[in-house]
C-alpha cells in the first residue's frame, strides 16, 4: 500500500548566459519545478512538473502542486496509477471552474513521476525493470534544442561529443529555415538522423512547401508542423502527401493519444512526461503506440528529473524511439544527473540505482530558489 504523508514543491530558475530561442519564442532562464512525497514511512520520491510557459508558471505550479497534493495525505492507495486516477478524476471539476487544464495535468505528473520513484526506491528496483522486465539498459538519443543562429557549429560540436542524431529547430522564415537545414546536414554528415521541429508554427502550404525541399537531406520527421488544433482535413492531407514522417505529442493529453492514432497520421509519438499524464499517462501511450507499429519518443525540455523519468519510460516501452537530449548549459539538469548519462556513440546508459537513480540535494538548489514549501530550503536560501 502507498500512503502519503507530504508533498513538498520548490519552484527553481536557472539563469543562462544565451537565451534559448524556438519558433513561438525566447527562454530567458531555466524555470524548474521539483516535487518531493514522502510516504508514512519516510521514504521520499522525486518528480518535476512542465513549467516552462509563461515565465511566472513555476512559481504557480509550485503552489498548485502543494495544494492537490493535499487530496492525497493520509489516504491508503494500492498503486501509483490509482493515485494518478484518483487525482485526474478529482480535478475535473476544479479544470472546469479555473479553465487551467494545463497546469493541473502537469503539476500531477509530477506527482505521478514522484510516487513511482518512491515505489520503486522501497521495492529496491529501478523504475524500468519496474514497468518491464525486459527494459533495455542503453538506448539512443537525439540532440535537441539547436536553435537557428549557426546551428551548424552546435550540431558539430555535439557529435563530437558522440551524438549521432539532430534536432533542429524551424519556423523562422522560409530562407532562414532552408539555409540551416542545409548548413546542419553538411555538418553532421549523411549518415546521422536529422529531425526538424517547427513548433507549430506552419501553414499547410508552408509545411508541404518545406517538406519538398527539405526532404533532399534525408529527414527522420517533421515535429508538429501544424497547429494541433488545426483542421483534420489539413492534417490529413499534409500527411497523404509528405515525404518525411510526421511527428507530434507533446501538447496532446488523455483520450486525444487514441483519437489521432486512429487518424493516423503520426509515426511518432512525443509525449512529454512532465507535461501531462507523468508515467501512468506516457506508458500508456507508449506501450499502445509500440502496440501498433509507431514509435514512442518521449519529449524532454526541462530538467534533471524529466529527463531520468522519459529515460526510464522509454527503456521499458521499447520500439526503438530515442531520448530527446537537451545539450544547452542548465543546471537544474546537471546538478541531478551529473555524469549518469554520458552519451557515446549516439546513446546513454540506463541508471540500475533503485528508482529514478539518482537522489536530489536541495542545498545544490538554494541559489535558485524562487519559492519552496519546505522552510528548511528557504532557510538555506537566505543563509546563501
Amino acid at each position: 500500500m502507498i500512503k502519503i504523508a507530504r508533498v513538498d514543491a520548490f519552484a527553481i530558475r536557472v539563469p543562462i548566459l544565451e537565451p534559448i530561442k524556438v519558433a513561438f519564442g525566447t527562454f530567458r532562464d531555466r524555470p524548474m519545478v521539483l516535487i518531493r512525497v514522502t510516504d508514512v514511512d519516510g521514504a521520499e520520491g522525486w518528480g518535476e512538473t512542465w513549467s516552462n510557459w509563461p515565465a511566472v508558471g513555476a512559481e504557480h505550479r509550485a503552489r498548485l502542486a502543494v495544494d492537490l497534493g493535499q487530496a492525497l495525505i493520509g489516504k491508503e492507495f494500492g498503486t501509483a496509477e490509482e493515485i494518478f486516477d484518483h487525482l485526474t478524476r478529482e480535478t475535473e471539476v476544479l479544470v472546469l471552474q479555473t479553465g487551467e487544464v494545463g497546469p493541473v495535468a502537469q503539476v500531477i505528473a509530477g506527482i505521478d513521476i514522484a510516487i513511482w520513484d518512491l515505489h520503486a526506491r522501497k521495492l529496491d528496483e529501478p523504475l524500468c525493470r519496474l514497468l518491464s522486465q525486459k527494459a533495455a539498459s542503453h538506448v539512443p538519443v537525439y540532440a535537441t534544442g539547436i536553435n537557428p543562429d549557426r546551428p551548424e557549429d552546435f550540431a558539430a560540436a555535439r557529435k563530437a561529443e558522440g551524438h549521432r542524431a539532430f534536432k533542429l529547430k524551424i519556423g523562422f522564415g522560409r530562407d532562414l529555415d532552408l539555409q540551416n537545414i542545409a548548413a546542419v546536414r553538411d555538418a553532421i554528415g549523411p549518415e546521422a538522423h536529422f529531425m526538424l521541429d517547427a513548433n507549430q508554427s506552419l501553414t499547410l502550404p508552408a509545411a508541404l512547401d518545406i517538406i519538398e525541399l527539405a526532404a533532399k537531406h534525408d529527414i527522420t520527421w517533421l515535429e508538429e508542423p501544424l497547429r494541433v488544433d488545426a483542421a483534420n482535413n489539413d492534417w490529413w492531407l499534409l500527411a497523404e502527401f509528405s515525404s518525411i514522417p510526421l511527428a507530434g505529442g507533446e501538447n496532446l493529453r488523455g483520450g486525444q493519444f487514441d483519437e489521432w492514432m486512429a487518424r493516423g497520421e503520426l509515426k511518432f509519438y512525443q509525449p512529454d512526461i512532465t507535461k501531462w499524464g507523468g508515467v501512468t499517462g506516457c506508458m500508456r501511450v507508449a506501450r499502445k503506440a509500440v502496440q501498433e507499429g509507431l514509435v514512442y519518443c518521449p519529449h524532454v525540455f526541462g530538467g534533471g528529473i524529466a529527463n531520468l523519468a522519459s529515460l526510464h519510460a522509454l527503456a521499458a516501452a521499447g520500439g526503438g524511439g530515442w531520448l530527446e537530449l537537451d545539450c544547452h548549459p542548465n543546471a537544474g539538469r546537471e546538478l541531478i544527473l551529473r555524469d549518469l548519462l554520458p552519451v557515446s556513440d549516439g546513446g546513454v546508459p540506463v541508471p540500475d540505482a533503485p528508482g529514478l537513480g539518482t537522489s536530489v540535494d536541495l542545498s545544490d538548489f538554494a541559489p535558485f530558489v524562487t519559492w519552496a514549501s519546505d522552510n528548511t530550503l528557504a532557510t538555506q536560501r537566505k543563509a546563501g
